[in-house]
């Protein structure tokens, strides 16, 4: 079931303009600008409605929480930098025939995660 309500609004704002995956305390930080008594429990509930619903979609890294961005982005990769923790989108893309697999095999999906530092964290010299 659908339900419109501030908070609602406010963590679907917040997702859709930061344009890179934001995790649940980031969505909390931001959402509380608009929506000052906004939970974290709020935004779990409201983010596996929303999952559900297929508006936004999980970002799964190994051994870490979910993260969480808008559905129906382009095929896309993702960055992490190991500074700041910012996760964010990479949308260059790279072709199956350009990856080097063994022979014989046949590459059905694949996920890309790039780790290193962002430019907000490189030194600056």
């Amino acid at each position: 079931m659908e339900r419109n309500t501030r908070q609602r609004d406010a963590i679907l704002d917040v997702i859709s303009a930061a344009g890179r995956p934001l995790s649940t305390q980031e969505i909390l930080v931001a959402g509380k600008v608009a929506v000052p008594s906004l939970s974290i429990a709020t935004v779990y509930r409201t983010l596996k409605d929303l999952v559900t619903e297929g508006y936004v979609l999980p970002v799964k890294l190994p051994s870490e929480p979910d993260r969480y961005e808008m559905a129906k982005l382009d095929d896309h990769y993702h960055f992490k930098c190991s500074t700041c923790s910012k996760v964010f989108d990479i949308h260059d893309r790279i072709k199956k025939n350009n990856l080097h697999v063994p022979r014989n095999f046949v590459i059905e999906k694949y996920d890309l995660i790039l780790y290193g530092q962002c430019s907000d964290c490189v030194p600056k010299h």
